[in-house]
This record gives structure tokens, sequence and C-alpha cells, in this order.
């Protein structure tokens, strides 16, 4: 009789599908986390436009602390609440960073071999960012440190959302061809054109242009990108409705980011005409240029995955014909009349 003490360390049929539930309990858990931290970051960077529209990026004098303290009472207006309210928001969104490294590791054993890595890079971008935003209050809103903030800030929010939508349940279709690539290339355009927009809003390019100074230089090639990213959007929109039997998601993703894009322009359009005199325009411009940015992305990381699986999908069949055919080639020549002798 076999000694149960030596049995074999397989997992039972009722275990298999506790480990697949806890995998899967995980997984949920991190990507529920990592979409609640990219709420936040778009609304801390919404916050911080409206605090440099509202001329409050000094209106806290020190740094870390805001005249020396965790909540300055005493001084509370709306120039010191916007900035306090940003770094209060910049520091939150730090502290679930860690969070995501600790769960990371925690739950490493169900979770992909990527994101314990994923989740260290993240938090090392919101490090560099709260660096950058010291040193934007330490050198008196230094327009290259201003616009390296909104810069770092932005790839934090792609890198959140490259790893939420990667852990998404995704069916994919096997047919988006050439759609990854394009909407890759509209998202490092419009990245460009944020990062273009940053440098115009921190050195008050557009208010300077109004008199003809030498940033209208700036201001025009803010101006003058808006042609390749909006052409590469509208593309990656025409592509997905000519492409049949694609994702709910991507279809969505792509007419979203199509809307954002056209309200973006208008946005654009009516900041300038009014001399940028109204600052809810100006946030709302900011803001729904990163929302764009988000969708890209978000649409970039799930056409990718879409076309992996398509060419796992291609190599699984190679390898099952190559195996097919593996007998005839083995075979005698005399007993495979479709073999013929050197």
């Amino acid at each position: 009789m076999a000694n149960p003490s030596f049995s074999s360390p397989s997992l039972s049929p009722s275990a298999a599908p506790n480990l697949a539930a806890k995998d899967s309990s995980a997984q949920t858990l991190i990507r529920r986390w990592i979409w609640k931290m990219a709420i936040a970051t778009l609304a801390l960077m919404a916050v911080g436009s409206a605090t440099r529209v509202m001329n409050a990026g000094l209106a806290c004098p020190d740094w870390p602390l805001c005249y020396g303290q965790l909540v300055p009472t005493a001084q509370m207006n709306l120039r010191v609440f916007l900035e306090w309210f940003h770094r209060l928001d910049a520091s939150l969104i730090g502290l679930m960073a860690i969070g995501l490294v600790g769960l990371s590791g925690w739950y490493r054993r169900s979770l992909p071999a990527w994101l314990p890595w994923s989740a260290v890079g993240a938090l090392f971008l919101i490090v560099v960012q709260g660096l950058l935003g010291g040193l934007t209050v330490i050198e008196l809103l230094r327009f290259d440190i201003v616009t390296a903030h909104l810069g770092t800030a932005l790839l934090f929010f792609s890198t959140l959302l490259i790893i939420g939508t990667a852990l998404m349940p995704y069916k994919p279709a096997g047919n988006v061809g050439k759609l990854p690539w394009l909407g890759l290339a509209a998202a490092l355009l419009v990245y460009a054109q944020s990062i273009i927009g940053g440098l115009v809003g921190s050195r008050w390019a557009a208010h300077q242009c109004f008199g003809l100074a030498d940033l209208c230089n700036v201001m025009n090639t803010h101006m003058a990108g808006v042609v390749p990213p909006t052409l590469t959007v509208l593309a990656l929109v025409v592509a997905v409705w000519r492409t049949p039997a694609l994702d709910q998601w991507l279809r969505g993703l792509a007419n979203a980011a199509g809307l954002l894009l056209l309200l973006q322009i208008a946005l654009g359009v009516a900041t300038f005409k009014l001399r940028l005199q109204v600052e809810p325009l100006t946030v709302c411009h900011q803001t729904i240029g990163a929302a764009l940015l988000g969708c890209l992305v978000c649409f970039t990381v799930l056409a990718l995955r879409d076309r992996s699986s398509q060419t796992r999908s291609s190599q699984t069949r190679s390898s099952q014909t190559i195996v097919a055919a593996a007998p005839f080639e083995e075979s005698n020549p005399e007993e495979n009349p479709l073999q013929f002798p050197a």
C-alpha cells in the first residue's frame, strides 16, 4: 500500500478552481487600484492646470509644506487652496503608488511577471514628478521645469493606463491589422503636442503673442502642431469604422478619441479667441488633451494584445501543420507515393 505522505504533489481537481479564483481576485484588486490612481492623476493634472492659470503656482512659497504647515488655515484663500490641494492630491497618489508596489509584491505569484516591475517604474515616475514639483516652487516657476513636470505627469498617467488595460479581461477578434501602429502614432503625436502646449503655458507665450512678441513662434508651433495628430486620429477613427468584427472596446475608444479631438480643437479655438480670459476653458482644454491621450493609449494596448493573440494563433497553426506533415517526411519513399527519391 502506498504511503500517503509520499503522494503526488499535483493539485486536486477541487484545488485548481480555487487557485484560479485567487489569481483572478488578485488581478481584479490591482486593476481597480490602478484605475483609481489613474482617475486621481487626471484630477491632479486638472488642478495643476487651474493652479497655473490662476497664478497660484507660488501661493505656497515653501516646499513641501505650505507656510511651514501641513494645513495653512490662517493664509487659506482660493489660490493657496489650489496649490495646497494640488500637493495633497500628489501626496495621496504617491502613497497609492507605494501601495501598488506592496500589493504587487505580495500577490506576485498570482500576477504576471512584468507587473511588479511596472509598479516600481510607476513609483519611480511619481517620485520624479514630486521632485520636479518641488523644483518648480524653488526655481520660481522656471519654464523648462514646469514643462518637464507636465511631461512626467503624462508619462505616469499613461503608465497607469497601460498596466490597467493590460490587466483587463479581453477577447481578441484577430483582425486589427495595422491599427496598433496607427494608435501608437496618434498617441505619440498627441503627447508631443501636449508638451508643446505645456511650453506655451509655462512661458505664457499665448499672452505675449497677442503683443507680437518673439514667443509667437512657440505659439505658432503649437497651432501648426495640431495638424499631424488631428489627421492621425481621424485616420484611426476611419480605419476602425472600416474594419469589421472589431471588439466593442476598440470601437468605443476610437469613437471617444474622435469626439475628444473635436472638443479639444473647439476648446483651443475658443481659448485663443477669448484671449485666455476664461480660466475654466483653459483648464478644460488641457484636461481634455490628457483624456484624449489616455484613450489612445488604452486603444493601442488593446490593439497590441489583439495582434499578439493573432500572432500566437498563427504560430500554433503552423506548428500543428508541421506536426501533421512529419509522418510523411519520415516515411519510406516506397510507402509514400508523394515523396520521390533523390
